[in-house]
């Protein structure tokens, strides 16, 4: 058995955790817990909400599951503290947990390095400033940035109900011709249930932010699963890398 360890902000598409539970159909337990969030799309909001106090106080649940890795669900609490400042925040979240950690942000960055995508696009419903942040944080990480589309979202209420149409027509508006992969970074977008539809309609791999989390942990942990109903990047074996 493999136990993951989730800090998940808020409420809103955390069921696509057990989703994944099952489609990974191995040894593997997820658990996710929650920290407390101000649900708004603001860059000292997020900053705060990324603090080590506020990520300390799920540590120890998590700790008490018999987690092996925690990563920190959030792209954009943790890209707007900067590629250091994210550096930062996971090893504080590690020292805490007393555990091998990450955070969304650095996922997309291996997961994009592991699927061979050297540039990408970006579908956000945030607004576009904060959107720009996680791509600042891709670039700044070794991951080009070729188109960044925000929805202006202020907050995340409402998105977790967006049916698949509308995460299509997001993704399909973020892309490029010259990105090697489709990222939709928000952790309130259901879209595990989506990844094989979404891959086939924009003919190249995609990749969501619970997706990519999970990954993260699994390969912090260094586990391989190959589980193609969870798009290209479960096709392909983790390759466990340090910071």
């Amino acid at each position: 058995m493999t136990a993951l360890g989730f800090l998940y902000p808020g409420h809103s598409a955390e069921d696509d955790y057990p989703r994944i539970e099952q489609l990974l159909g191995s040894d593997i337990r997820l658990t996710v817990v929650h920290t407390d969030e101000e649900d708004v799309h603001r860059t000292e909001a997020l900053r705060e909400a990324g603090s080590e106090r506020r990520l300390a106080t799920g540590v120890e649940e998590l700790r008490l599951s018999g987690a092996e890795a925690v990563v920190w669900a959030s792209a954009s609490d943790s890209s707007a503290h900067g590629a250091q400042g994210a550096h930062e925040q996971v090893r504080g979240l590690a020292r805490a947990a007393g555990l091998p950690a990450s955070s969304t942000s650095f996922a997309f960055t291996h997961a994009a390095r592991e699927i061979g995508a050297a540039r990408v696009a970006i579908g956000a419903t945030c607004p576009d400033d904060v959107a720009a942040l996680l791509a600042a944080f891709l670039e700044e990480t070794g991951t080009e940035v070729v188109a960044v589309r925000g929805s202006g979202a202020v907050t995340t209420a409402g998105t977790a109900d967006w049916d698949y149409d509308r995460v299509l027509a997001l993704a399909r508006e973020a892309d490029h011709p010259d990105a090697g992969a489709v990222l939709l970074p928000d952790t309130a977008l259901h879209t595990v249930s989506h990844l094989t539809d979404l891959e086939k309609d924009l003919a190249k791999p995609v990749l969501t932010a619970a997706q990519v989390t999970v990954w993260e942990a699994l390969r912090l942990t260094d586990r391989r699963v190959n589980a193609p109903a969870l798009g290209t990047l479960f096709t392909k074996e983790p390759i466990v890398q340090a910071e």
